[in-house]
């Protein structure tokens, strides 16, 4: 189940979890890790991201991230 949006401002922080369906592995390989981590340090300064933390796990990843500029 889904979780509600989340009011976001400039600056607030945020713990991300992203998961695999019924627990599943999300990253199979270290190509799989190593392309999420480049997509993301693309992503983090595109967006005025910070990312202060993240742990990569074979079915689920967390992330504290603050909020960079709101459009």
């Amino acid at each position: 189940m889904a979780r509600k949006a989340r009011i976001d401002a400039p600056g607030a922080l945020h713990h991300i979890i992203v998961r695999g369906i019924e627990r599943k592995k999300i990253f199979r390989s270290d190509y799989d890790r190593k392309n999420f981590l480049n997509r993301l340090n693309n992503l983090i300064p595109e967006t005025q991201t910070e990312c202060f933390a993240w742990v990569l796990i074979p079915n689920h990843v967390h992330l504290l991230l603050k909020t960079g500029l709101i459009p």
